[in-house]
């Protein structure tokens, strides 16, 4: 196993994280059982939030009795002091726990400072004087709000995208941190599903010393795979090295992450899913993107009134209507040429 620092929090874990969101999709009983054999195995820090329906509740059912033996992670996208106060408690609760070792600021649209306004990061300290937080942290897409939060000195670890497809702007996140003392925290590290080898993506990460990758996890092959990597490390071989190069010249440019910060549509499109169908249908199997759930949400894209409200709330500045459409067009080519 491959412990390292958290920052300058002094917590000590296990490199490779277990990131909660997709826990939501399984039962209680099968979640619990994938996050006790991720324990088993070795991982050692669990990030969850708040808005991930009841991935606390499975959390907290699974690690009742052992709290002092796991890092949990939770995040509040609160506006205010008076529901960060409320969401705090809710948090402990389905925890089963009366304190949390990470809490973080969920994707603000602003850095929270002492003194603001919405009272959050004032209130922040407040809990963590009651010894109901331990670090006070925050999560972004936007990188106007990560280079702030750096450089403000305010938190001890941010949480940010970050896989071998990312560029120079996210490196220049980590080097900030690293000047700063703060954990990285790497989120969407298999790109939001478009990276499909998690040994390709878990080997580069072995290359990154202070960055901190999340996996997320729903099935057990799935944990499986990240389990062997805290067992035995993962070697950047000329073959993985060679699926990397493959896959940053097939994805580069504009492509959507698949966060969903532009949803919901009015017209119900799935816009997280339909503006990166083509490449998701490139790097699938067949029967992932035939289906008539996907022909059906595809032809919801025809119903897209370009009133444009997906791409103000887009944290990469991506023009979704445009992609949406092309994709659609391509998508039905590709259809067509498959025989479907």
């Amino acid at each position: 196993m491959k412990r390292i620092r958290l920052g300058s929090t002094g917590i000590e874990i296990e490199k490779n994280g277990f990131g909660a969101l997709p826990i939501q999709r399984i039962s209680k009983e099968d979640a619990a059982r994938l996050l006790r054999k991720a324990y088993d195995g070795g991982m050692n820090y669990f990030d969850t939030a708040r808005y991930y329906s009841d991935s606390e509740e499975k959390l907290g059912y699974a690690f009742s009795g052992m709290r002092d033996k796991v890092i949990l992670a939770t995040k509040s996208g609160a506006k205010n002091a008076k529901d960060l106060r409320a969401e705090l408690e809710t948090s402990l609760r389905e925890l089963k726990t009366d304190y949390i070792d990470v809490y973080q600021f969920h994707n603000p649209a602003f850095c929270p400072r002492p003194g603001g306004e919405d009272g959050l990061y004032d209130e922040a300290l407040r809990m963590k004087a009651e010894g109901k937080i331990r670090h006070i942290s925050i999560t972004n897409h936007r990188l106007a709000v990560a280079r702030e939060a750096i450089e403000s000195g305010l938190y001890e670890t941010l949480q940010f995208p970050f896989s071998y497809l990312s560029g120079e702007q996210e490196r220049e996140l980590i080097a900030g941190c690293r000047a700063k003392g703060m954990g990285f925290i790497a989120m969407k590290a298999m790109a939001g599903g478009l990276i499909r080898d998690g040994y390709a993506a878990a080997a580069f990460m072995e290359t990154q010393e202070d960055v901190v990758p999340i996996w997320g996890v729903q099935r057990e092959w799935e944990l499986e795979q990240f389990l062997d990597v805290v067992r035995s490390g993962a070697e950047l071989t000329p073959e993985r090295l060679a699926t990397i190069e493959k896959d940053r010249a097939e994805l580069s440019g504009e492509f959507c992450r698949g966060c969903g910060y532009c949803m919901p549509c009015p017209m119900g499109i799935q816009i997280n899913q339909c503006a990166r169908m083509v490449l998701m249908a490139k790097r699938s199997a067949d029967k992932d993107w035939k289906t008539e759930h996907w022909q059906s949400e595809m032809k919801k894209v025809d119903d897209c009134i370009h009133c444009n409200t997906c791409a103000s709330k887009c944290p990469y500045g991506l023009d979704t209507p445009r992609l949406l459409r092309e994709n659609a067009d391509e998508y039905w080519k590709l259809l067509a040429a498959s025989g479907a």
